[in-house]
């Protein structure tokens, strides 16, 4: 039994939802998300809340429905809140501005590199080491850091590079003579 999938899923103040067939759609003031959920999972739309139940005792069934009610709820959040990922940079030399809305990061190559940000999300640079991703869907926020994190990862000798704020960089020890 999904202990995740028996708890509904609340839907906040402001913020409509509506079912129809397997498509969840949410509304609310930072945009409107939809959600297909898959067929072995049953969703009710029943005085602002949606319950998500599995159609069948399958094992399959029964894997898909905490993932549906972790989706759906991700839905609600997001169009109240919305999410955000921060990035910290570290390295001499290394910095980030925005240009336009393309990111541009200075990461010890020859050339900067310029990120274009899909639709619906936006990135901030507060300081020249730190880079704030913000967007309605959780999925493509994580993306898009993920693509950012990638140009130059964190190196466990010096922890130079793109991290994600408040990771943790395990250290190697150097060359000894």
């Amino acid at each position: 039994m999904s202990r995740i999938g028996k708890k509904p899923v609340q839907v906040p103040a402001g913020v409509t939802a509506s079912i129809t067939g397997q498509t969840v759609t949410m509304k609310g003031p930072k945009g409107e998300l939809k959600y297909v959920v898959n067929d072995e999972v049953l969703i009710k739309l029943e005085d602002n809340t949606v319950a998500v139940t599995p159609a069948n005792d399958s094992k399959d069934a029964r894997a898909k429905w905490g993932m549906s009610r972790t989706m759906i709820e991700n839905l609600a959040k997001g169009v109240k809140d919305g999410f955000e990922k921060k990035l910290e940079i570290n390295g001499v030399g290394y910095r980030a501005a925005m240009n336009g809305k393309n990111l541009q990061l200075q990461l010890g190559f020859s050339h900067d590199v310029v990120y274009q940000p899909p639709e619906g999300i936006s990135i901030v640079c507060p300081k020249p080491t730190e880079i704030t991703v913000t967007g309605i869907d959780k999925q493509v926020v994580g993306q898009v850091a993920a693509e950012i994190r990638e140009y130059r990862g964190p190196e466990p000798y010096k922890g130079k590079g793109v991290k994600y704020a408040g990771e943790r960089i395990i250290r190697k020890e150097g060359k000894k003579k």
